[in-house]
C-alpha cells in the first residue's frame, strides 16, 4: 500500500464551536483552542507530511494565508484536509450553514488542502422524522458541489451523535447522496460496526481515511497502539485493495499530544507504514 499520513491538529486543545455561533449559526465553525503553530512543530517532529484541522482554526488566518503556508513551510508540512459540519436538515438555518460551508471550502483552496471533510445531519429530540436522510443527503450534494467548485474532494464523517451512527444509518445516507467517505475507524467501532467490512462496502467512495484508537471503558479515543479497537484488520483491507490515498490519524483529546502523535506513528511503523517513503 501507497498510502501517506497526516494528523489532525485538534488534540492541541479543548475543542469546540465558535462562540459567536451561539447567536450566529452561519458563524458557527469548529475550533481547537489552542497553538496551532505548536502543533505544526509536534506533528512535524512525529514523522507526519500533512495536517487537517478545523474549519474555524483555518478562517482565523483570513487576510493571513502567505503567513499560514509559510508557518506549514517552515516544518516541511502541507495542509491536506479541513473538517466542517452542520445540523444541515433545518431549512429555516440552512443558507446560514452553507454560507459557512462557502467560507471554509474557500480558506481551505486558497491554503492549499485538496480535501474537505464534512460531518454532521442533527439527530432531532424527538428522533430522525421522514425526509431527514433525503434533506441531508440533498446538503451534502450541495457542500461537495462547493467543495468541488474550489478544487476540493468532499467527503463524509459518519459521527456518533449524529444520524450517521450504525452501519444501517450510513447505508441511508449513501443512498441520497453522492459524496465520497471518509470512515472513522473509532467512530465506526464504538456505534456497533467493523470498520474494515464498512470501508469494503462503500470503498467506491473511499479516497481519504481517518485512523483513530478506541477504548470502550471508560469510554475514550486512544493513540493507535492501544485501546480496544484492533485497527489491522482496517490497514489489511486497505492493502488488499490497493488503498493509495491519504490516512489521517486523529485523536479528539490526549494529555500530551505530542506523546500521542508519536505514539500512533511508532505503530503504524510496526505495521509498515510512517516516515517520508510510504
Amino acid at each position: 500500500m501507497s498510502a501517506k499520513l497526516a494528523y489532525h491538529t485538534n488534540c492541541w486543545g479543548p475543542l469546540g464551536g465558535h462562540p459567536v455561533g451561539v447567536t450566529s449559526v452561519k458563524d458557527l465553525f469548529y475550533q481547537t483552542f489552542g497553538d496551532m503553530n505548536l502543533a505544526f512543530a509536534e506533528i512535524a517532529a512525529a514523522g507526519y507530511q500533512a495536517v487537517e484541522m478545523f474549519d474555524g482554526n483555518l478562517v482565523d488566518y483570513a487576510g493571513e494565508m502567505g503567513r499560514f503556508r509559510g508557518l506549514l513551510s517552515d516544518h516541511g508540512l502541507q495542509l491536506l484536509a479541513i473538517y466542517s459540519g452542520g445540523n444541515f436538515i433545518y431549512p429555516d438555518i440552512l443558507e446560514e450553514e452553507f454560507w459557512r460551508i462557502e467560507k471554509a471550502a474557500g480558506s481551505a483552496a486558497e491554503a492549499g488542502a485538496t480535501h474537505f471533510v464534512i460531518g454532521g445531519g442533527a439527530k432531532r429530540a424527538g428522533g430522525v422524522r421522514p425526509g431527514d436522510y433525503a434533506r441531508l443527503g440533498d446538503a451534502l450534494d450541495r457542500a461537495a458541489e462547493i467543495a468541488e467548485k474550489h478544487g476540493l474532494s468532499a467527503h463524509y464523517h459518519p459521527h456518533l451523535t449524529t444520524m450517521a451512527e450504525t452501519p444501517e444509518d450510513i447505508r441511508e445516507v449513501f443512498a441520497h447522496t453522492r459524496i465520497g467517505f471518509c470512515p472513522d475507524t473509532a467512530h465506526l467501532a464504538a456505534a456497533g460496526g467493523d470498520p474494515a467490512a464498512l470501508i469494503a462496502e462503500h470503498f467506491d467512495r473511499v479516497t481519504y481515511v481517518h485512523l483513530k484508537g478506541w477504548q470502550r471503558k471508560p469510554f475514550a479515543f486512544t493513540p493507535l497502539d492501544r485501546g480496544d479497537l484492533d485497527l489491522r484488520p482496517t490497514l489489511d483491507l486497505l492493502r488488499d485493495k490497493g488503498f493509495d490515498g491519504w490516512i489521517a490519524v486523529e485523536l479528539d483529546a490526549w494529555a500530551d499530544p505530542a506523546a500521542g502523535a508519536s505514539a500512533s506513528m511508532a505503530w503504524l511503523k510496526d505495521n509498515g507504514l510512517g516516515g517520508s517513503a510510504v
